[in-house]
C-alpha cells in the first residue's frame, strides 16, 4: 500500500458518492438517469455496477489495484455518458439536452487523467510525470466543457441566481459572473494560456458550489423548489464534487507548466 495523493483520494471518495447514490435511489447515474429500457434485468445490473464503483474506489487506496480500480470507474462514467446521449438528439438545439452528457464527460476526464498520472508514475515516486501531449486531450476535453457551462449560466441566468445564497447582493450579477468565470476559465485552458491558474480557480469556483448552494440546502427550512425533491440534492451535491474532483485533477496534471502560453 503507499500514500494517496490529494487527487486520488478525492476521487476515490467522488467514486464512492456516485456508488452510494446509485444504491440508494437505484438509478444508474445522477439525476434519476436510467439504462436503456431494451437491457434486461436492470435492477440488476444497476445495483452491481454501484458495488465494483464501490469496490474500485476501496482499490483506488492500493498500488496493485489502482490502475484496475481507475478503469473500472472509468468504464462506468462513459457508461454514463453514452446513456446521456439520446437526450442530445431529442434536444440537440437545448442546452438542457446537451447538460447531462457534458456532466459525464467531465467526470470522465478525471478518471482519464489520473489513469494517465498512475501509468507514467516512476516506481519509488510519489510524484507522477505527466507527458504533456498525451495528457493534453482530457485537458481540452474539460476546458470545451467549462465553456459550455458557462454558456448554460447566461442561457438560465434567472435559475442560476435563484441558487445563489441569499445573503450575497446581487444574485443575477453573480450567475454572470460565475457564467464569464467558467468561460474564461475554458478558453484558457483550452488555448492554453495559463492553463495551470486557471484550472485551479475553476476548481476552487466548483468547490465552493458544492459548500455555498448544495449543502446549506440540506439545513434550509423551507427547501428551496430547486432542491427539492431529496433525491435532488443528493444528486446535484454528488455531481458537484464530482466534478469538482475532475477539475482538481486537471490542475494537478498542469502543475509543471510554468510558461504562460502552454504548445498544443
Amino acid at each position: 500500500m503507499r500514500i494517496v495523493g490529494f487527487g486520488q483520494g478525492l476521487f476515490a471518495l467522488a467514486a464512492a458518492s456516485l456508488a452510494i447514490l446509485s444504491l440508494a435511489y437505484g438509478d444508474f447515474a445522477p439525476g434519476g438517469q436510467s439504462l436503456p429500457v431494451w437491457i434486461p434485468w436492470q435492477g440488476a445490473w444497476v445495483h452491481v455496477s454501484a458495488l465494483l464503483v464501490l469496490a474500485a474506489s476501496a482499490g483506488l487506496c492500493f498500488s496493485r489495484t489502482a490502475l484496475p480500480s481507475v478503469l473500472t470507474i472509468g468504464a462506468y462514467q462513459a457508461i454514463w455518458a453514452l446513456t446521456s446521449t439520446p437526450q442530445i438528439f431529442s434536444q440537440p438545439l437545448s442546452f438542457g439536452g446537451w447538460y447531462g452528457f457534458c456532466e459525464a464527460l467531465t467526470a470522465l476526464v478525471g478518471a482519464w487523467i489520473l489513469y494517465i498520472m498512475l501509468r507514467r508514475q516512476p516506481q519509488g515516486s510519489e510524484t507522477p510525470v505527466v507527458g504533456e501531449r498525451v495528457v493534453r486531450v482530457p485537458q481540452v476535453v474539460f476546458g470545451l466543457c467549462c465553456i459550455f457551462y458557462g454558456c448554460s449560466h447566461f442561457a438560465y441566468a434567472d435559475y442560476t441566481a435563484a441558487m445563489v445564497p441569499a445573503w450575497l447582493p446581487g444574485r443575477l450579477g453573480f450567475a454572470y459572473l460565475t457564467g464569464l468565470g467558467h468561460v474564461a476559465a475554458g478558453i484558457a485552458i483550452t488555448v492554453g494560456i495559463v492553463p495551470r491558474l486557471a484550472a485551479t480557480l475553476e476548481a476552487i469556483m466548483m468547490s465552493l458550489f458544492g459548500l455555498l448552494v448544495w449543502v446549506p440546502t440540506f439545513f434550509a427550512q423551507p427547501r428551496p423548489r430547486w432542491a427539492t425533491p431529496p433525491q435532488n440534492q443528493w444528486s446535484e451535491l454528488v455531481v458537484t464534487l464530482v466534478l469538482a474532483t475532475s477539475a482538481w485533477l486537471v490542475a494537478i496534471s498542469l502543475r509543471k507548466r510554468s510558461r504562460a502560453f502552454a504548445s498544443m
